[in-house]
């Protein structure tokens, strides 16, 4: 220990922080005049631009950067200069101060600035420019900020984000540290960004033992959340034992233990025997308790509106069809196909029925006939669609009002629906788009709120990827022996087979790969190699299209990628195509958070649900525009495909991710003019027949691919591997456990 040292400075940059584990690299001026700073590097955890600090650590020498500081432990000092004061306070630290207002509140205040904002906050309001409202925001933000360091502090040798930090105090105010240290497992259910590894973390810090019966339980309901985020609604019990071991590095036995002590809480696990998802003997499949009781609920409510005997259309019950879809022909220009027509009498006469089938088969025209029909007979009809898109498409469409279905039920802080079986929708048929995207917990939701007698239809591609939560809802509706009544239609209507966009998403769905040869609306671009096909995917989407095609390359061209990683994953590609679509500039305000920058005009996407947000929250995959940036209010404002802005606090900002490219999965439900899906073997694993298809059918005028003919030929032959984990199909068919007791 002998060779600490002790270094001060005032913090002036900071040039890289790693969010997960508060590595940081920061210069530091040590008042040694001329301009000169000094690198430290180290655990700089919480530490602002502009805080005067005292850090112990250790001298040493970089190749490439020269002499710097490597801190182990720091603590902070306020400011006693008046410069230093000036540019603490104007470092954004303190929200409702900027570099305006910091400037004014210190030639008032002087030296004693920062013990008048302390002691005597009443006083701001001396400053030119400062209400009572601003006086006593800065006030609240000086507390909390405290407060919110002292959390910092002790989470500091924990080596917990500055982000998260935050946001634990948020969620536990005073109670943080107490919370922190005596039930650290808390935080992986309570906080969201905070998983079972960093709670495991923190819990090994504050001395919880390894083989503790808590870690172990919460361990397994963290085994069972992410195979939830994979698509599983349940786990088959003896692959949770085996993955709770490896995650654990515990005994079997006290993993078996454990199991059953959490099966033996109401709020813990449910297990129950189920058919094994591969065929063969049935399996004992543990579930969450919210994932259970969405499964039974929706299967019984579905069940429920087929067998009731109320009708609220019962018009359709002994119509004359022949005279109703001549009629339709008149208002709607065309005729009906046969398959058509058996989806129109389906929907109109039955009270549940899934519409399914692939683009250019006329699924669009047979949701606009039935709802004609419907609409002819003074039906009340309610359209909604998964996202926001798909919503304003159905609306264009069909000339009616569409909305998303999070606010059809207009779902509340915490996630519940203002609509639901005590208080059913006012709807004699609903219907809904896109349904593929629906997961086990929506669906559930959805179908809650349809009133006895009325019709509900489910519109959506089942070949395309399943949601992205949990469950495989349309497909489990689909399976063969099921109560619900479903037409698929296949037949690709004429003007659909001049559309390369739609023949080679079917040439893709049967196992062929697609056509790219003298086509005016597909191409590929070869490129081999990973890296390269990403650059030429943005130059592409950035620089060729808009040349050759009119199109906007923000607003209409989108980059679907098969992953997040890697130098051709959607992470890389944002990176590159934000430099190219929104490059930085020095009268453009933009705000750094963790490993990424935010500008106005930067396409975004939401990347979890957050009920607490706008009208009836915003959720994950909801995609908008940063229209507004505010360094003083530490805000920034988006503008959402709904139409909707939404502010965010700075530090709420691990929220959002760039959009210019995403994953093929976030972009389910979306349309767009034109895509561009870099496929490359840099993504083997990911290769896959639906993904593919998923990519190619967002398209609605232009699709480029751009990488290997090897790596399309292995997504074009891999069908997705293994179903998810779902007793939807089997509970629909009246199964329970005790079918295997």
């Amino acid at each position: 220990m002998s060779n600490m040292a002790v270094l001060e400075g005032v913090l002036e940059r900071i040039t890289y922080a790693n969010e997960e584990n508060g590595y940081t690299v920061a210069r530091v001026d040590t008042g040694r005049g001329a301009g000169d700073l000094l690198t430290v590097v180290g655990a700089l955890l919480g530490a602002q631009v502009g805080e005067s600090l005292r850090m112990e650590g250790r001298w040493s020498s970089h190749s490439q950067y020269g002499k710097q500081f490597t801190v182990e432990n720091y603590t902070t000092v306020l400011p006693a200069t008046v410069q230093g004061i000036r540019r603490y306070l104007g470092s954004g630290l303190i929200k409702g101060i900027g570099p305006v207002m910091a400037d004014r509140i210190t030639t008032h205040f002087g030296v004693e600035t920062l013990d008048i904002i302390e002691n005597e906050p009443k006083r701001l309001v001396e400053v030119p420019g400062l209400g009572p409202k601003r006086t006593k925001m800065i006030a609240a933000a000086w507390e909390e900020q405290k407060a919110i360091k002292e959390v910092m502090v002790f989470l500091q040798g924990v080596g917990v984000s500055t982000s998260i930090a935050v946001r634990i105090y948020k969620k536990y105010a005073d109670a943080s540290i107490s919370v922190v240290r005596n039930q650290p497992y808390r935080l992986a259910a309570d906080v969201w960004g905070i998983g079972f590894l960093t709670a495991d973390r923190i819990a090994q810090a504050v001395g919880i033992p390894h083989d503790s019966p808590e870690r172990v339980r919460a361990g397994l309901q963290y085994a069972l959340s992410q195979s939830s985020d994979q698509g599983h609604c349940y786990l088959p019990e003896e692959r949770l034992i085996a993955d709770g071991v490896k995650l654990l590095q515990v005994d079997t036995g006290l993993v078996i233990e454990c199991l059953a002590e959490l099966a033996a809480d109401p709020e813990g696990v449910v297990r129950e025997k189920v058919p094994s998802p591969e065929g063969g003997e049935p399996v004992t499949a543990v579930y969450l308790v919210p994932f259970h009781r969405a499964e039974l609920s929706l299967a019984g409510q579905v069940r429920r509106l087929l067998r009731t005997e109320e009708d609220r259309m019962p018009a359709f019950q002994d119509v004359d069809w022949t005279k109703a879809l001549a009629w339709l022909a008149t208002r709607t220009g065309a005729s009906l196909a046969p398959e058509q027509e058996e989806a129109v009498r389906l929907a109109l006469s039955r009270k549940v029925a899934v519409l399914t089938g692939g683009p250019g088969c006329g699924k669009s025209f047979t949701v606009r006939s039935i709802v004609e029909l419907a609409r002819a007979k003074k039906a009340k009809v309610v359209l909604a669609a998964p996202t926001g898109r798909a919503a304003k498409r159905l609306a264009e469409l069909t000339g009616a009002e569409a909305s998303t279905v999070h606010r059809l039920l207009e779902l509340k802080p915490g996630g519940d629906a203002a609509y639901d079986r005590d208080r059913p929708l006012d709807a004699d048929l609903v219907v809904v788009d896109e349904a593929s995207m629906l997961d086990l917990l929506l669906a559930n939701k959805l179908v809650k709120a349809v009133a006895p007698g009325a019709h509900l239809l489910l519109v959506g591609d089942v070949d395309q990827l399943p949601s992205v939560g949990a469950g495989e809802v349309l497909r489990d509706l689909l399976a063969e022996g099921g109560p619900v009544p479903a037409v698929r239609l296949t037949r690709i209507f004429r003007q659909a087979q001049q559309s390369g966009v739609v023949t080679n998403a079917h040439r893709i769905n049967e196992g062929k790969p697609p056509l790219t040869d003298g086509l005016s609306d597909f191409f590929l671009f070869v490129e081999d190699e990973t890296e390269e096909a990403g650059k030429l995917a943005v130059d592409v989407a950035a620089r060729r299209i808009p040349a050759k095609f009119g199109l906007d390359a923000r607003r209409d061209v989108q980059v679907l990628a098969p992953m997040h990683r890697g130098p051709a994953g959607a992470g890389r590609l944002n990176e590159l195509l934000q430099q190219a679509v929104t490059p930085g500039r020095p009268d453009l305000p933009e705000k750094r958070f963790g490993g990424r920058v935010f500008r106005v005009g930067d396409k975004v996407t939401q990347i979890r649900n957050n009920y607490d947000k706008g009208e009836n929250g915003v959720f994950n995959g909801t995609v908008g525009v940063v229209t507004g940036l505010d360094l003083d209010e530490q805000k920034l404002t988006v503008h959402t495909d709904e139409d909707e802005e939404i502010g965010y606090d700075f530090d709420e900002l691990d929220e959002l991710a760039h959009a210019y490219a995403m994953t093929i999965h976030r972009s389910q439900g979306s349309e767009y003019p034109a895509v561009v899906v870099p496929v490359t073997t840099g993504a083997w694993m990911m290769l896959q027949r639906n993904l593919l298809y998923t990519a190619v059918t967002r398209a609605k005028k232009l699709v480029v691919l751009v990488g290997s003919r090897k790596a399309i030929g292995q997504a074009v032959r891999t069908v997705s591997a293994g179903r998810r984990c779902t007793a939807l199909d089997f509970r629909l068919r009246g199964g329970s456990g005790e079918d295997f007791a």
